[in-house]
C-alpha cells in the first residue's frame, strides 16, 4: 500500500494524459492558433509542402502538374513541392478526413467546395484566403511574386465566388467544366430525326423509344444490328438529379443548408425515370458501364458526362478504350445537357478547386500560397486546359493568345486540338451565364450523393421487376435520408445536431474509464483518511 501511495499521484497523471489524448482522438485535432501572414517569405532555410492533385489517369495531366512544379521550384529555390497523385476526388476527400484527427494534412489540395464545408468544421483545418488575396506583396498579382500571376479583377469572379463559404474564401477556383450531351448524330438521323440546337426532355425520350422499337430477327436491335442498345445513358446522376429540380424550379437545398430535395417534383421526376428505364430507353453509369463505351460502339444514342472526360467520347476520341473490333464510325456533336424547354439553357458549374491547410509554421502557409497562385499563372492554367475540355479560370488565360490559337485549331488532329474536346469547353464558354452551383453547407457533400442514390435505386429497383409508386418513393425518401444523415442536418444552419444513442461499444469504453477514475479516487481518499488517523 505504501508503494502504491507513491505511485498514486503518477497514476493520476497518467489516466489524465490518457483521457486527455482519448479526448482529442475522438473530437480531432486541437485548433490551430490563427495564421497571421509573415512579413515577407524566409528565403534562407527549405521549406518542403505536399500537393495532392487528381489526374484521371491522363498521362497530359501529370506532365502538366510536374512542370508546373519544376517551374515553381526554380523560382524558389527553398521550397520543396511533393506531389501524389489521386484518381478520384473521394479518395482524396476521405484521406483528408482521416489525415485531420493526426494533423497530417496535406499543405495544398485539389478539392471540391462541398468537401472543404466538411473539413471547416475543425477549426484552422482550411485556412480562409481573404486577407492573402488581398495582401500586397504575396496577394493576387502582389509587387513580390516572382511570377506573373492573376490580378483580383483577372480571375473569372463567378468561378472565384464557388469557393466562398459562410462568407470566408476557403477555396481558390483551378479548372472549370460542365455538363456535356454527346450525341451519335449519325444513329438519330437514321431515326428520321435532326438534332436541335436545345435538346429536351421530351425530345430525347421519344427518340430513345423509337431507337428501340425494332428487332431484327436474330435478335439484334435494328438501328445498330447489336444486341446491345441503351438510347440514354448518364455518368453524374447526382448532377442529373439537380439539374432536373434546378430547371424545374424545384427544391433541392437552401444555402443555410435546409433539405429541400423530398418533394413531389422530384417523386414525379423518378416515377418517370423508372417508367423509361422499365421501357429499355435509359440507364446509368453505375448500373451499365462507362459512356464512353457505349456511345464509341454505338451503343447508345445520347451519353451525358462532363467536358472534363471529352477526350473519350466520339469515334475518333484520342482516349477511347474500347477494343478495335467494337469501334464503329459515326458523327459526334455536343450539345447541353437535356432541358425542361426549348427556352433554357440551365446547366451546373463544376470543376476542381485548390484548398491551402492550415499549419503551425506561417512560412509553410505562404509557400502553400505562393504555389496556388502559380498554379493560376498562364502556363499550367493554358497547360492544363488543354489536356481536357475544361476552361481556364482567369481572364488572363481565356484571352491569351496561345490559347485562343488552341481553340481556333479545333480538328486540325485528334489529339491536342481534338474537335470535340474543344467543342466542349466552347460550350461551357458560351454558356458560363447560364451556370449555376448549389449551396455548399456541412452535409452538402452528402446530400449530392443523396441525390444521385435516388436515381440509381430506382434504375436497380426497376430492372428487378419492382413496382416504383409512391410506398416505394417514400421508403426511399426515409432510406436515402438516413443513409447520408440528412435527417441530422440542422434546418437552416448546416451544421449537425443530435446523433442518436451513443454506440454500445462507446458506452462501455467510457463506463469503463468512469470505473477507473472511481477506483483511483477511492484509493486517494483511503490513503489520506489512513495518513490522518496515523498520524
Amino acid at each position: 500500500m505504501k508503494r502504491l501511495r507513491k505511485r498514486l499521484p503518477r497514476l493520476l497523471c497518467a489516466a489524465a494524459a490518457g483521457m486527455s489524448l482519448l479526448l482529442s482522438g475522438c473530437h480531432g485535432a486541437k485548433a490551430k492558433s490563427a495564421f497571421v501572414i509573415p512579413e515577407a517569405l524566409d528565403e534562407s532555410r527549405p521549406i518542403e509542402i505536399s500537393f495532392w492533385a487528381k489526374n484521371d489517369t491522363n498521362k497530359n495531366q501529370t506532365n502538366v502538374y510536374k512542370k508546373a512544379i519544376e517551374d515553381f521550384e526554380a523560382l524558389y529555390p527553398n521550397i520543396k513541392v511533393n506531389l501524389k497523385l489521386y484518381t478520384d476526388y473521394g479518395k482524396i476527400y476521405n484521406d483528408v478526413i482521416t489525415n485531420i484527427a493526426t494533423d497530417t494534412t496535406p499543405n495544398v489540395a485539389i478539392t471540391y467546395p462541398d468537401h472543404i464545408a466538411s473539413y471547416i468544421q475543425q477549426n484552422g483545418t482550411v485556412v480562409g484566403l481573404d486577407a492573402l488575396m488581398a495582401d500586397e506583396k504575396y496577394g493576387l498579382g502582389g509587387s513580390a511574386l516572382k511570377f506573373d500571376g492573376p490580378t483580383a479583377d483577372e480571375m473569372v469572379d463567378s468561378f472565384v465566388q464557388e469557393g466562398v463559404i459562410d462568407g470566408t474564401q476557403y477555396a481558390m477556383p483551378f479548372m472549370r467544366s460542365t455538363e456535356a450531351l454527346y450525341i451519335n448524330k449519325t444513329l438519330v438521323e437514321k431515326l428520321g430525326y435532326s438534332v436541335p440546337d436545345v435538346v429536351t426532355w421530351d425530345w430525347i425520350w421519344e427518340v430513345s423509344n423509337k431507337a428501340i422499337e425494332q428487332k431484327n430477327p436474330d435478335g439484334t436491335y435494328a438501328l445498330n444490328s447489336q444486341k446491345t442498345l441503351i438510347p440514354f445513358i448518364y455518368k453524374s446522376t447526382d448532377n442529373m438529379m439537380i439539374q432536373m429540380l434546378k430547371q424545374q424550379d424545384a427544391g433541392y437545398s437552401t444555402e443555410q443548408g435546409e433539405i429541400e430535395i423530398f418533394n413531389d417534383m422530384t417523386r414525379e421526376d423518378l416515377k418517370k425515370i423508372a417508367q423509361e428505364t422499365r421501357d429499355g430507353a435509359f440507364s446509368t453509369f453505375k448500373v451499365s458501364g462507362y459512356p464512353a463505351n457505349l456511345l464509341n460502339a454505338s451503343q447508345t444514342l445520347f451519353a451525358v458526362d462532363s467536358t472534363a472526360g471529352s477526350t473519350w467520347m466520339g469515334a475518333e476520341a484520342p482516349l477511347s478504350d474500347i477494343s478495335p473490333d467494337a469501334f464503329t464510325e459515326f458523327e459526334t456533336v455536343v450539345r447541353p445537357v437535356p432541358q425542361m424547354s426549348e427556352n433554357q439553357s440551365l446547366m451546373i458549374s463544376q470543376g476542381p478547386s485548390m484548398a491551402v491547410f492550415g499549419k503551425e509554421d506561417p512560412q509553410e502557409v505562404l509557400a502553400s500560397w505562393l504555389f496556388v497562385q502559380y498554379m493560376l499563372s498562364n502556363e499550367p492554367q493554358i497547360g492544363y486546359a488543354k489536356t481536357e475540355g475544361y476552361l481556364p479560370v482567369t481572364h488572363k488565360a481565356l484571352e491569351d493568345p496561345a490559347y485562343q490559337d488552341y481553340l481556333a485549331k479545333a480538328g486540325t488532329d485528334n489529339e491536342e486540338h481534338y474537335a470535340i474536346k474543344i467543342e466542349a469547353a466552347k460550350l461551357l464558354m458560351d454558356h458560363l451565364d447560364d451556370t449555376f452551383t448549389t449551396p455548399v453547407f456541412n452535409g452538402s457533400a452528402s446530400l449530392r450523393n443523396a441525390a444521385g442514390e435516388l436515381i440509381e435505386d430506382v434504375v436497380r429497383s426497376t430492372r428487378r421487376k419492382q413496382t416504383v409508386d409512391d410506398a416505394y418513393i417514400d421508403e426511399l425518401y426515409e432510406k436515402v435520408s438516413s443513409l447520408y444523415r440528412l435527417d441530422q442536418i440542422s434546418s437552416g444552419s448546416g451544421t449537425i445536431h443530435d446523433l442518436g444513442p451513443m454506440p454500445a461499444s462507446s458506452v462501455w469504453f467510457l463506463s469503463l474509464l468512469a470505473l477507473t477514475w472511481v477506483i483511483l479516487g477511492a484509493v486517494w481518499l483511503f490513503q489520506k483518511r489512513r495518513k490522518a488517523k496515523n498520524a
